[in-house]
């Protein structure tokens, strides 16, 4: 049996939550990033979970489960490179994941950072990834800009847990 990896399926707008149901229905492991957000109508205000992704869910698949979620319902194609799906390593879905749920800190260091230095991430289940330093928040975080499909997560990072690169 093949491993299963990670990739990005591109749905049709406005159907993340539907293809996420067909998808469950189907036995095929999914990752659908919801956010709260604040939504206004014209007589009212209310939370809504949207996705952080707007037309992407994430598919951890085999070969058969790979060809099973193009046919869901919805389902349009992967993310793909020169006719190839493209695999989103596993850092990428624990970086989002570490967006979504972020809590306070722990207490960093003192070492010298600029803005637009390339960085990686040398500690937590988001060791080996990579970024960009984009804002030094405070003495103790960082603002870090990491692409993932196409668009860019930016995440609030202890300065203990990055070191430059580049």
């Amino acid at each position: 049996m093949s491993e299963k990896k990670w990739y990005a399926l591109y749905v049709r707008s406005r159907t993340e939550k539907k293809v996420a149901k067909e998808l469950e229905a189907e036995g095929i492991e999914f990752y659908l990033p919801l956010e709260r957000v604040l939504r206004q109508w014209s007589d009212r205000k209310k939370w809504v979970e949207e996705p952080l992704f707007r037309s992407y869910i994430f598919v951890k698949a085999d070969h058969t489960d790979y060809y099973k979620a193009l046919y869901v319902p919805n389902a349009v194609k992967y993310v793909s490179f020169e006719g190839e799906a493209v695999e989103v390593p596993p850092q990428q879905i624990e970086a989002i994941k570490y967006y979504l749920n972020e809590k306070d800190p722990v207490s960093g260091d003192e070492a010298e950072l600029k803005e637009g230095q390339r960085v990686e991430i040398i500690a937590g289940k988001m060791t080996g990834l990579q970024g960009v330093l984009v804002q030094v928040k405070n003495k103790k975080r960082v603002r870090v800009e990491i692409e993932v499909v196409n668009s860019s997560v930016f995440l609030y990072i202890p300065r203990n847990k990055l070191r430059v690169i580049g």
